[in-house]
C-alpha cells in the first residue's frame, strides 16, 4: 500500500447516444462529482464515453486497467434488461474474479427508491490489481448506489496493494478494519 501514488480512476460511460455527436454526460460527471465529494487524497480521472458494444466495452475496460494502472473502473450505463444492455457482460469477459456482493447490495439500496430495481444487473469484479463496479446509468441511481459500496472500496483496494485512498469521513466513512 502506497500513500504517496496517486489513484487513477477508470470513469466510463456507456452509452449509444455517445456516438450520436453531441451528447452531454450528465452519469459520467455524476460519478466524477461523487468521487470529489468522497476522496482528499489525491486522484486523476481517465474518462471514456464509448457506446453499447461489447468488444468496445471490454477493450475499454482492460486497457484502463493494464495499460492506464487504475486501480478502480466505476461504469455507468448499460446494466439493464434491454437487448443492448451489455456491459456485465463486457465486465465478466474481462474479470478474473467476480465481486457479486457489490450488484447485490447496490440493487438492495436502489430497492428503496424504486421497484425496477431488480431489473437492474449491476456487478462488480476485479481484473489483476483493479476493482471494477458496474452502475446504473441515472445520476441520482449513481450517488445512492455509491453511497452503498464505496465503504468497501478502499479496504479491497489495499487488499489489491493499490494506492491508500483517503476519504472524507464526513461524507462516507470507508470501512479498515483494526490491525
Amino acid at each position: 500500500m502506497s500513500a504517496t501514488r496517486v489513484a487513477k480512476i477508470g470513469i466510463v460511460t456507456v452509452s449509444d447516444r455517445a456516438s450520436a455527436g453531441v451528447y452531454e454526460d450528465l452519469s459520467g460527471k455524476a460519478i466524477e462529482a461523487t468521487l470529489n465529494d468522497y476522496l482528499v487524497s489525491e486522484w486523476q480521472p481517465v474518462y471514456r464515453l464509448i457506446p453499447d458494444e461489447q468488444p468496445e466495452i471490454e477493450l475499454t475496460l482492460a486497457s484502463l486497467a493494464d495499460d492506464e494502472g487504475c486501480c478502480l473502473i466505476v461504469t455507468t450505463g448499460g446494466t439493464g434488461p434491454a437487448k443492448r444492455d451489455v456491459t456485465p457482460e463486457a465486465t465478466e469477459a474481462v474479470c478474473d474474479r467476480m465481486m457479486p456482493g457489490f450488484g447485490e447490495l447496490m440493487r438492495s439500496e436502489s430497492l428503496k427508491y424504486v421497484p425496477t430495481a431488480i431489473l437492474s444487473r449491476q456487478t462488480a469484479g476485479l481484473r489483476g490489481q483493479t476493482l471494477i463496479i458496474n452502475l446504473p446509468g441515472k445520476p441520482k441511481a449513481i450517488r445512492q448506489c455509491l453511497d452503498a459500496v464505496f465503504p468497501a472500496v478502499p479496504y479491497c483496494i489495499d487488499l489489491m496493494d493499490g494506492p491508500y485512498l483517503e476519504c472524507d469521513e464526513s461524507v462516507v466513512k470507508p470501512f479498515r478494519p483494526k490491525q
